[in-house]
């Protein structure tokens, strides 16, 4: 999927403009073809073709005028959305049923046999079927669910999250998306079409059903985990580690400060946060010998393992259990059990500051769902001392989680529970629980930061600690470039990669800055504006990497090289960016045969939303060789 994909969460079908009259065109071109290649009337193919388009553009027309199912799903969903769906859906069906009982006639079934081109009739076949699949199973079960929380109270007496009725909507949420996902594999397992304008209106299709079923499986997996993160088993205490990507560790950046948040049966309570220097006199997170070898030992910069370095290790579970260690050391946190962490950066506060509403700090200074990261990742250390700067990233912390479920319904649910399932998903929060069934719950929605594991849904793993005491990774920008290459005969799938980190700082900016932002003061031989990049790279689980070079005008201070970290095999390198540098890595990248997915990245997040990451499938599609 492109990085524009996830960006859009439109229902199947509810194509805008001028696409809405793209495919049922393509469908009479085809049958024309055919017709004439298998000698049979072309019109009863034209007049069917007709039909078909008729009954789309209908169905089409239904699904896009969905309130809040055809923007962007940053919205949430509402009573509006829920009343729209019922409004439409029996005439919905009946125009999807009617198109796809047209197309699974004989002439459709003889068509599809053809050669050359009865893969793109099996594909039309193919796109018709899904849509009124949709329509059937997925739609009715989604509104039923979302009616369920429409019209039930989310919040108690005391102003605390009514968990019982999320509790049986996730059950009911995981029932519906699983049939959607299984549909969106089977889409996406459809024959690649040959046709110029089959293949364009297929792959369209495609990137709006993948968009949908991500968000549907974004908020299923959020209420799935909701209950059990806001006590309902009991009163749960959280360590909420506050991460700098503008220094850049592993699993997102040094840590500032650490607060403490306690959940009871869906009450929140925020406590005090303490800046990591309050922790570093009781010791570090009991780094492996791998990780000591690796962070430490090689330099240039050594990881001291304290609490300001406990976002180094790769996996929200070694973060976990070295915050703990140091945690069960302090007078605070001697007598109180950990259940486990939560690790935020400024990009999750900006997006809860969205959601929720502006917050306005001690100084006077209003902090939004656009300003909000910028601020505390860049403008904070230009213009205020470094005494007072964890001091408003606290203050940004508290109000926006404290407020996070608080004047809750549907609509601020729905996007609550969406925005930290997306952004759980590129490591601008991660949470992880000590007590195994929790945790198991919290992986398996993709809430627990780790390196890639799973054979099918590939990803490259690929994170970053900053070798240079400062806050350059601000001005960082990594982009991923993914062509798939070839579908093999064993399952695997082969592709090309290009992982660009480029320094954006100016030779103007950089003698404006401070040395606090700028460095090159505590490593000698690192220059100010200099960004200096250890990088992890991973292959995919059950998959390898290649061929791995190097091209740009910075400079690769330690070539790459293979070593094991925690039992897992990984490329290791360091690069060095002065303003206005990059530095491109090229490698190839085979999946496990038990890939189903799109090979993907999984990596150290960045100051914003967007990871900057493009795919390009078009050479072959998975199950093809």
């Amino acid at each position: 999927m492109s990085r524009h994909t996830a960006q859009h969460g439109n229902m199947p079908g509810a194509h805008g403009g001028r696409r809405r009259h793209i495919w049922p065109w393509i469908v009479l071109a085809v049958l024309v073809v055919v017709a004439a290649a298998a000698g049979i009337t072309a019109y009863t193919f034209y007049k069917q073709a007709m039909e078909v388009k008729a009954h789309e553009e209908k169905a089409i027309s239904l699904m896009s005028g969905l309130k809040g199912v055809s923007g962007s799903g940053a919205s949430g969903v509402s009573k509006d959305t829920v009343d729209s769906i019922n409004a439409v859906l029996p005439q919905l069906q009946s125009e999807t049923a009617a198109a796809e009982q047209i197309t699974n006639g004989k002439l459709w079934t003889l068509a599809s046999h053809m050669p050359v081109y009865g893969d793109d009739i099996t594909t039309v076949r193919g796109m018709t079927r899904i849509v009124h699949s949709l329509t059937t199973e997925s739609i009715p079960q989604l509104s039923s669910t979302l009616g369920t929380l429409v019209n039930t109270s989310l919040t108690t007496g005391d102003g605390s999250l009514n968990l019982e009725p999320i509790t049986q909507a996730a059950a009911s949420m995981k029932a519906a998306n699983e049939p959607l996902q299984k549909l969106v594999k089977e889409y996406d397992a459809l024959p690649q079409p040959k046709i110029g304008k089959i293949a364009t209106a297929y792959a369209s299709g495609k990137q709006q059903l993948n968009a949908a079923g991500t968000t549907i499986n974004n908020l299923s997996s959020a209420l799935d985990i909701i209950p059990g993160f806001l006590g309902s088993g009991g009163a749960k205490t959280y360590a909420i580690m506050a991460m700098t990507t503008s220094e850049a560790r592993s699993s997102g950046g040094l840590l500032g400060s650490v607060g403490v948040m306690t959940t009871d049966n869906g009450k929140i309570s925020i406590g005090d946060f303490r800046s990591n220097t309050e922790y570093i006199p009781y010791g570090v997170g009991d780094p492996t010998a791998d990780e000591q070898r690796i962070f430490n030992q090689w330099g240039p910069l050594q990881m001291s393992f304290d609490m300001r370095d406990l976002a180094v290790y790769t996996d929200a579970q070694r973060s976990a259990e070295g915050m703990r260690a140091i945690w069960q050391r302090t007078p605070w946190g001697a007598s109180q059990s950990l259940d486990g962490v939560i690790m935020v950066d400024p990009v999750f506060l900006q997006k809860m500051v969205a959601i929720n509403g502006q917050v306005t700090l001690s100084d006077g200074r209003v902090l939004d769902g656009t300003n909000t990261a910028e601020f505390l990742l860049n403008t904070v250390y230009k213009e205020y001392p470094v005494s007072m700067q964890d001091r408003y990233f606290t203050e940004v912390a508290t109000q926006s989680i404290s407020a996070m479920f608080s004047n809750i319904n549907l609509e601020k649910l729905t996007q609550v529970g969406q925005a930290m399932s997306s952004l759980a998903q590129n490591r601008h929060f991660s949470m992880y629980s000590f007590d195994e069934t929790t945790e198991n719950s919290l992986l398996s929605a993709g809430f627990t930061a780790s390196t890639p594991s799973d054979e099918a849904n590939p990803k490259i793993g690929v994170y970053i600690t900053e070798q240079n005491p400062s806050k350059m990774d601000w001005y960082v920008h990594r982009t991923t470039k993914i062509t798939r290459t070839s579908c093999n005969s064993d399952g695997s799938q082969t592709y090309h990669v290009e992982y660009t980190l480029n320094n954006t700082m100016t030779n103007a900016e950089l003698a404006k800055v401070p040395d606090y932002i700028a460095g090159g003061v505590q490593v000698p031989s690192l220059a100010r504006g200099m960004a200096a990049e250890k990088m992890l790279i991973y292959a995919p689980a059950g998959g390898s990497i290649s061929n791995i070079t190097t091209s740009g005008n910075g400079t690769v201070s330690v070539a790459p090289k293979q070593t094991t970290l925690n039992g897992k095999s990984v490329t290791t390198t360091l690069v060095l960016l002065n303003p206005g540098k990059s530095m491109t890595y090229s490698f190839d990248v085979t999946t496990s045969t038990k890939a189903t997915a799109d090979l993907g990245v999984d990596q150290t997040p960045m100051g914003w939303e967007d990871p900057g990451v493009s795919v390009d499938t078009s050479a072959c599609a998975i199950g093809t060789k």
